[in-house]
């Protein structure tokens, strides 16, 4: 069975993949399952408290997510200018003095034509009601500037609906050449909660704790120029 939450974007959506620098922003085109069970953490820790969140991490991490997206997906391509830690020693009195260097660094944005579902995997039980609680509290993903707000109380599905992309590699033993390559991260069955926990040392390694899967979306690039592109949703295969 699924549990199934419709979103509407209330901003630009921006998340750059894992192993990208500060300087580089090109942002993925779909939320990664780390980025949502992260945002469904968060949701644990806000409404019920640290300790009391900790012991759902295990479900939390074990969640098999599929994303749905509208039939358009506009990217817009920018460079602006950015504050970073400064290396060195600028000249005293200089236009450059300061704790803070200015850049120049490249960002995209992603703007989503229409509402965006997000389907869970449940097997029953009070873990369901619990998950369908905190879908009511997600209110970002990405980047926390990446606003979206729930439409419509999360419903319930047997089968997965046509549409969504189970963002699982196990899933996408056929990949269609006409779709989009995607590298989205997630979480080793092994990650315990104190590796996620900002306010701990335990490391977070890539690749090893969180690990990268490659995902064909099922876009195609329309159109593009210098400042944009445009990504349209393409007929469902059976490699979808």
């Amino acid at each position: 069975m699924w549990l199934i939450a419709e979103y509407s974007p209330g901003t630009l959506f921006s998340l750059k993949p894992a192993w990208a620098t500060s300087s580089g922003g090109k942002s993925l085109l779909l939320p990664t399952p780390f980025a949502v069970k992260m945002a469904l953490l968060d949701v644990a820790c806000r409404t019920l408290g640290v300790t009391l969140a900790e012991p759902y991490w295990p479900a939390i991490r074990g969640l098999r997510i599929a994303f749905h997206g509208p039939e358009q997906i506009v990217v817009t391509n920018t460079f602006t200018k950015i504050l970073k830690p400064r290396r060195g020693d600028p000249e005293p009195g200089g236009a450059d003095a300061g704790p803070f260097q200015k850049t120049i660094g490249f960002r995209e944005y992603v703007f989503f034509s229409g509402a965006i579902r997000l389907a869970f995997e449940v097997h029953g039980g009070t873990m369901d009601e619990t998950l369908a609680s905190w879908l009511w509290h997600v209110n970002y993903l990405g980047k926390r500037g990446g606003l979206i707000q729930l439409t419509a109380p999360p419903a319930r599905s047997e089968a997965l609906p046509e549409g969504f992309l189970l963002l699982d590699r196990s899933a996408q033993e056929i990949m269609a050449l006409d779709g989009i390559m995607q590298a989205l991260d997630d979480v080793g069955p092994e990650v315990s909660f104190a590796q996620v926990n900002i306010f701990t040392d335990a490391p977070l390694r890539l690749g090893k704790d969180r690990l990268i899967q490659h995902i064909v979306a099922p876009y195609r690039l329309s159109r593009s120029s210098r400042g944009y592109s445009l990504y349209e949703r393409i007929v469902p295969t059976s490699a979808f």
